[in-house]
């Protein structure tokens, strides 16, 4: 490839991922109203996922400080939406679950979000969308690999 296309193709990404997201961004918070943010959301969804994790997991997880993943539980759990359980073997260590509220709240949410997301993928292929999701998990995983090299 020339130093022309490369750097053409360079552009479109940062044009279209920084268009994409924002859009994405502003009509998801739409979805989720003024109840919660997107970083609680998805804070809800890995813990609904997985049942029970602790705060330390969430930070590795989602790659910030702890003190960003605390102040996220904190506003989850003044909501009624998370329960901290401690440890009965080491009382340092406290899990994190969804209350009944939190699990029926993020439910109502997930079925807003996944049609929103089924409005814009109704708008192509089946083929397509496939195609569009396995290279956005390669994209991913690029990003991992360099990441880990760093």
């Amino acid at each position: 490839m020339s130093k022309e296309t490369i750097q053409s193709l360079i552009d479109r990404y940062i044009d279209v991922s920084f268009s994409v997201t924002k859009k994405e961004e502003s009509l998801m918070t739409e979805q989720l109203g003024s109840e919660i943010t997107q970083d609680q959301h998805y804070i809800l969804r890995y813990i609904y996922r997985v049942g029970s994790c602790t705060s330390t997991k969430l930070a590795e997880e989602f790659e910030v400080k702890k003190s960003a993943i605390t102040a996220i539980i904190n506003r989850l759990w003044e909501k009624g939406f998370i329960k901290r359980t401690r440890d009965e073997m080491d009382r340092r260590v406290v899990y994190l679950t969804l209350t009944e509220q939190g699990e029926i709240f993020y439910q109502k949410i997930e079925e807003k979000i996944n049609c929103f997301v089924e409005l814009f993928m109704s708008k192509f292929e089946q083929s397509e969308m496939e195609q569009f999701i396995d290279t956005y998990e390669k994209l991913n995983q690029v990003l991992i690999e360099i990441k880990d090299k760093q």
